[in-house]
């Protein structure tokens, strides 16, 4: 008697279950966020080609825009946004994204100091507002989490001007959506996973 309930729960279930099957997949973005509207609730990115934790790529043009989810369940904590794409020190280059050009610039630097291994609660980061800009000196001081690293590279004259966010590496995030624009989920996976930018 029992396996015969079981049965037509079952086949009472099946066409839900297909109906809700058959609906359209949605599809997934990640990436770098470089602008974040609060009052519109709007996010903008660079696309991550890779997704591949530990070895982005942020190199894909055009930024993408989307509308945040209205339901707080659907929305993960804030993002931080920042312009830093790439820190490559044995090219000697910082990649950034320039809200102007609406492209990508190769800010070529010299190393000062490099420390590899700092964790986010050594004293040479830890309650340090950075990346800091010294206009005295010509430098910059990054720290980068995912790569444990601090280091201070100088800049071209003509950089210093730039805003503290211009050599900040914005949260990762992934957004699921199946309209374009419209976030139906929004996941800030650097303050909930273990990824760390």
């Amino acid at each position: 008697m029992a396996k015969r309930a079981i049965l037509i729960i079952i086949l009472a279930l099946l066409p839900l279950t297909l109906i809700l099957g058959c609906g359209e997949l949605g599809q997934v973005d990640q990436g770098r966020v470089i602008a974040f509207d609060k009052e519109k609730r709007t996010v903008t990115l660079i696309q991550d080609k890779k997704a591949e934790p530990g070895n982005p790529d942020y190199n894909t043009l055009p930024p993408h825009t989307y509308v945040l989810p209205t339901d707080p369940m659907e929305t993960g904590p804030e993002p931080k946004p920042g312009l830093r794409m790439k820190l490559d020190l044995d090219k000697k280059v910082i990649t950034i994204f320039d809200p102007q050009t609406q492209g990508f610039k190769d800010v070529p630097i010299q190393i000062v100091e490099k420390k590899t291994g700092v964790g986010k609660d050594d004293p040479l980061v830890a309650g340090k507002n950075l990346p800091a800009v010294d206009k005295q000196t010509k430098t910059v001081t990054l720290y980068s989490g995912r790569q444990k690293l601090y280091v201070v590279v100088s800049i071209p004259e003509d950089y210093l001007d730039r805003p503290p966010s211009t050599w900040e590496s914005g949260d990762e995030v992934r957004i699921y959506y199946k309209e374009p624009g419209k976030a139906l989920r929004f996941m800030n996976i650097t303050r909930t996973d273990i990824f760390k930018k």
